[in-house]
């Protein structure tokens, strides 16, 4: 691609300018031909049909309507598709696939603050600070200093179910700590564990040895409930369960009567349902800390997403290959 290809914004258009600010949609500017005030949330709208059957590159978002086989043939020079955001699953198709357009994700930039968020939890987990507060709040009092035995992050064993982007970028942010990792993945050996610098682990020797378990698992068939009464069961007392990943690795009514008991904790930032019913005990329960899907790309880091975009753009006037490209052998067991 030598001139400036013809581009088409496909997704919720709400959500071009939160992706591509001012600065980030002028560096995307310079490698495409795309105008953010024409959007594409339904390819047979006929205000956007000129532009696709031009368009060279699409770059979705959020909202993107389904690339099938009739989206396809409106646009026949379509060569990419460049994913503001992290998985393609919800509109790519076989038919796109099969057509040799090459796609690119900004997953990995997603799976950056979802990595920052588990990592402060694991450090706040580590010192008993979200069960501390709580208990401040009811008693209107402070204990005053002195030491709390069976609290802090010295040696405490991390186990991280997944190694996924997000998983490995958890591993990453780890290193600087004195906590031990561990992992557990059917789909990682012990040579790759190695390079990833963690002990690899059965799923239940991980739950029944770690301190804290952060989950970072696709939602798959296989995935499903995948931490359910047994598995809770396997968890020291004490121990604290980190869901970013996907409200349905986890069965609910099980971490509910664990919670019940007060032997262990748990930081959700995804529910199963989602978002949780006004009558759910996950609201009230003290060893319950609940926030609203909020670990990914929030606010100013959404800019990061439409700058990853911006970069693969870059890379294919300058006739390389994306960075971030989809492997689609691996979507099936992705996020």
């Amino acid at each position: 691609m030598s001139q400036r290809p013809q581009a088409l914004f496909a997704m919720a258009a709400e959500n071009v300018p939160q992706v591509f600010p001012p600065e980030v949609l002028a560096r995307l500017r310079t490698s495409v031909d795309i105008e953010p005030g024409l959007v594409a949330e339904d390819f047979a709208d006929p205000r956007v049909l000129g532009t696709l059957a031009r368009a060279e590159i699409l770059v979705t978002g959020w909202g993107c309507p389904r690339l099938d086989e009739t989206a396809l043939d409106a646009a026949p020079r379509l060569r990419a598709v460049l994913h503001s955001a992290g998985s393609v699953k919800s509109f790519a198709t076989h038919a796109l696939r099969e057509r040799g357009i090459a796609v690119s994700s900004a997953a990995v930039a997603n799976a950056l603050p979802v990595a920052e968020y588990t990592l402060a939890m694991i450090l706040l987990a580590g010192k008993d600070v979200l069960a501390a507060r709580d208990r401040m709040r009811t008693t209107r009092a402070s204990a005053g200093w002195g030491v709390i035995p069976g609290i802090g992050n010295y040696g405490r064993r991390v186990g991280v179910i997944g190694a996924s982007r997000i998983g490995r970028r958890v591993l990453d942010l780890l290193r600087p700590f004195d906590l031990r990792p561990v992992l557990s993945d059917p789909y990682v050996d012990e040579r790759r564990a190695a390079a990833l610098g963690v002990p690899l682990l059965p799923l239940d020797e991980l739950l029944r040895t770690s301190g804290i378990v952060t989950v970072h698992a696709p939602e798959t068939p296989e995935t499903h409930r995948m931490i359910g009464r047994r598995e809770l069961a396997l968890m020291p007392d004490g121990a604290v369960l980190i869901n970013t990943a996907r409200g349905a690795l986890v069965d609910h009514d099980a971490l509910v009567a664990e919670l019940r008991t007060g032997r262990l904790s748990a930081i959700l930032d995804v529910t199963d349902p989602e978002p949780l019913p006004a009558d759910s005990p996950l609201y009230d329960l003290p060893g319950a800390f609940v926030t609203p899907h909020l670990a990914g790309s929030q606010g100013n880091e959404l800019a990061r997403l439409g700058l990853a975009v911006a970069e693969e753009a870059e890379r294919l006037l300058a006739g390389e290959e994306p960075a971030h490209a989809v492997d689609w052998a691996a979507l099936e067991r992705e996020a």
